[in-house]
């Protein structure tokens, strides 16, 4: 079976969307390849939002199938993008129906919270940016579970002080 890593980057104090959807405040490090990160996935997950950040810039990895889930936009595929109203039921099959590398939870907080309540996500990965933005939008919703962690893996990017963290969701 698949796993399902959420891999965003956040500020300090736990946003990933400033309180305008605004994203300026991420640094990129040059020592990250983001290449070699696109290349460990096999897929990409993300809601609507996430979609139409993502699709309103150049990706930096090679091309990855994309599902996007979203009550408000048809379902169906367009331009090779797989369009679904019922993430959990979506994502879940996902996950069972291949082996190899895992699919990267994208984006959006919310899409994190449901999935995580349903326990489909099974590893958290966080570029941790060295910046406050005192409000946006929340690395998971307030209404997503309690998760309890394993530390998996960390590194610091010095250049530009982002903590990368790699953890392992732990079920009960």
């Amino acid at each position: 079976m698949r796993r399902l890593q959420y891999s965003v980057a956040s500020s300090l104090d736990g946003f990933i969307a400033g309180p305008n959807g605004d994203y300026d405040w991420i640094v990129i490090d040059p020592e990250i390849d983001f290449a070699a990160m696109y290349e460990a996935y096999s897929g990409l997950v993300m809601g609507r939002k996430s979609y139409e950040v993502a699709a309103s810039t150049e990706m930096p990895g090679p091309a990855l199938p994309t599902y996007v889930y979203s009550r408000t936009l048809p379902e169906g595929v367009r331009n090779g993008v797989t369009f679904s109203h019922d993430p959990v039921t979506h994502v879940r099959t996902l996950k069972e129906t291949a082996e190899g590398k895992p699919l990267w939870l994208w984006g959006g907080g919310e899409l994190f919270g449901e999935l995580a309540g349903a326990g489909l996500v099974d590893g958290i990965e966080v570029a941790v940016i060295p910046v406050v933005l005192g409000a946006g939008v929340p690395l998971m919703s307030p209404k997503g579970p309690r998760l309890s962690l394993e530390l998996r893996r960390h590194r610091l990017y010095s250049r530009t002080g982002t903590m990368f963290l790699e953890y392992d969701v732990l079920r009960a």
